[in-house]
């Protein structure tokens, strides 16, 4: 793509930037990231090889005008269905892929890392991160900025800044200064400065005076002295959509030793009116109009906003309750309480566990914190909720979103581990609604009954089949049987009632089980139907170490119940790619008709 002249490469942000709203349009996806970030992928790819050079993305959200840029065109149309191409970035689909990024702020660390094994294996290539400015609110993004800075390899930091505001907007004479400081002549000048000051007398001095007014000029211009004290050379901040400013200053870059931080500006959405006047929406969309922007299928009513509701609803009766998410009001339904209860309302970016220490210290004071997390995202909080919430067994709520599968986010964002790890919380309580009421339901209790860490966990979009409310029952019967047990919780009951009637059918009587507790695992209950049916099987969204599944097991084992055929259904031991939760169900054997032909197994009854 070097060979491309100015102007052909602003036709072809054009046309990126067209092809990727109509695709868009149609697959659903992540858009007014990717439409800011058009003439930084095309000024990058001007100037690198992607194919050899590593470009590592922080979350990726920008990444789909690299994929048609690095030969996945064609494939724009499969884009995060099954058995399509992914939305994020994946080494598997192209080389060009340096990184799988799914998760924010790990993209500096990343990079330091491959850098210092280019180093070690003595390698020629360049390396990059590209990260949003959202992610600076990710600690780890600070842990590898400070050792990148210090460890004096060649790499190049992009901060796409597109809306958080980091630094005062200082124009051209920022920029202007920027290119200048970047010329070779004004490198080899500076060089050949100090040394002369090294050899003349009294030169030390007079080069540490003139270096401290230099610096103090430099400080009162440019926004840059955070990213020098850590050991970058600072460019920028530079006009984004300017794909001729954009590659001349990543070609200066690419000369420079050492680590370079280039500070874009941009305008997320930019180029789609409806993207740029409400970037929010169209972060991550659905189908929808082209022409207008509206959504093709209007919203339904789901779990993250029957939570927003009843947490509204509870926190006018308790001025205790406060609501904590991290860079995820919209996602966790939180937008309504945000609004009516803004001074007990925390968004603290993308900072998952210091939102579970700060809450585990408001807890301490006596407040009730409730933190509406993606389950996913509370993977990163581990060591907090146990060290800071747990073993003072602090009241704080976590109500757990997106748990289980989650559709065409794919492999980084399926929320299937969180049943495990959150099991070997001491102390930890873990609640599983399965209808929009019992949500409401075991809120309730969470918020107000409840003593110690707490999570309910529920999953993304809305209630099944299943719209009854079985109240605070560890575990009740959804359907009396005689000859196999079959236990889930959450929405996975749905499948099991249907696989329970067509095992009706061919004269197996099942007796369903549904947890609504599943850490303490309610193990008295799934004893007293195994003994009766002498055989079980476990149906649930997660990965099999410490399931539900296991844990009933080892308890039905010490227990000493007899157990005459056992089968687990979980997510198994890969990770799940992409596709309607529909299609990832039917991959897993977790749908109706799979767990239908377990069960038969289970009974000795073949397929028949």
């Amino acid at each position: 793509m070097s060979v491309l002249s100015d102007a052909e490469a602003v036709q072809l942000c054009a046309l990126l930037r067209a092809r990727l709203i109509d695709t868009v349009s149609r697959t659903g996806g992540h858009l007014a990231s990717g439409l800011g970030a058009v003439e930084l992928t095309v000024a990058i790819h001007r100037v690198f090889n992607t194919g050899r050079d590593r470009l590592v993305f922080d979350v990726g959200h920008q990444c789909y005008a690299h994929k048609i840029l690095t030969g996945r065109n064609g494939a724009m149309e499969s884009l995060r269905t099954f058995g399509g191409i992914a939305g994020f970035p994946k080494p598997a689909e192209s080389p060009s892929d340096a990184f799988i990024a799914g998760h924010a702020s790990n993209s500096v660390s990343v990079a330091v890392g491959m850098a210092r094994a280019r180093t070690l294996q003595h390698e020629d290539y360049h390396v990059l991160a590209l990260l949003g400015d959202g992610a600076l609110t990710g600690g780890l993004a600070y842990e590898g900025l400070s050792d990148a800075g210090d460890s004096g390899e060649a790499m190049i930091v992009i901060l796409n800044d597109n809306g958080m505001s980091i630094t005062k907007s200082v124009g051209g004479v920022a920029e202007h200064l920027a290119r200048q400081r970047l010329k070779p002549q004004y490198l080899r000048f500076k060089e050949g400065y100090r040394q002369v000051m090294n050899v003349l007398p009294l030169g030390g001095h007079i080069y540490n005076v003139t270096h401290k007014v230099k610096t103090a000029v430099k400080e009162t211009l440019l926004p840059c002295s955070l990213f020098e004290d850590m050991g970058f050379t600072y460019l920028g901040p530079v006009d984004g959509h300017d794909v001729k400013r954009l590659t001349r200053l990543l070609g200066y870059a690419k000369e420079l030793k050492g680590p370079v931080l280039l500070h874009v500006r941009t305008i997320k959405g930019k180029g789609y009116p409806p993207a740029e006047h409400n970037p929010d929406r169209f972060h991550g969309v659905g189908r929808f109009c082209v022409a207008t922007g509206e959504p093709v299928h209007p919203p339904q009513l789901g779990f993250s906003d029957v939570f927003g509701e009843a947490l509204c609803r509870m926190a006018e009766r308790e001025p205790r309750i406060v609501a904590v998410t991290a860079a995820m009001r919209g996602g966790t339904g939180l937008d309504g309480f945000a609004q009516r209860f803004p001074a007990r309302f925390f968004d603290v970016g993308i900072a998952e566990g210091h939102a579970v220490t700060m809450a585990a210290g408001m807890a301490k004071q006596g407040m009730i914190p409730v933190f509406a997390v993606y389950s996913s995202f509370l993977q990163r909080a581990y060591d907090m909720l146990l060290h800071d919430a747990a073993i003072q067994k602090l009241h704080v709520v976590l109500a757990v979103d997106r748990a289980g599968l989650v559709g065409a986010d794919g492999e980084t964002h399926h929320g299937v581990f969180d049943t495990g790890f959150l099991d070997t919380v001491p102390g930890m309580t873990i609640l599983c609604p399965s209808s929009y009421q019992e949500l409401r339901t075991m809120l309730e209790y969470a918020v107000f009954r409840h003593r110690g860490p707490v999570a309910i966990r529920y999953p993304r979009g809305g209630e099944g089949t299943y719209r009854e409310n079985a109240g605070l029952e560890p575990a009740i019967f959804l359907r009396e049987g005689s000859d196999i047990t079959l236990v889930g919780y959450g929405t996975t009951v749905d499948p099991l009632l249907a696989c329970a009637h067509r095992l009706s059918e061919r004269k197996v009587e099942a007796e369903v089980v549904k947890l609504n507790r599943i850490t303490p695992v309610p193990l008295e209950t799934i004893s007293q139907s195994v003994k009766k049916t002498g055989r079980l099987l476990v149906a649930e969204e997660c990965a099999p170490s410490n399931s539900v599944g296991m844990r009933l097991s080892a308890g039905l084992l010490a227990r000493g119940v007899p157990v005459k055929r056992l089968a687990l259904a979980d997510t198994g031991p890969s990770f799940v790619t992409h596709g309607t939760v529909e299609q990832l169900r039917r991959l897993c054997g977790l749908d109706a008709g799979s767990l239908y032909q377990r069960a038969l197994e289970v009974c000795g009854c073949g397929d028949g």
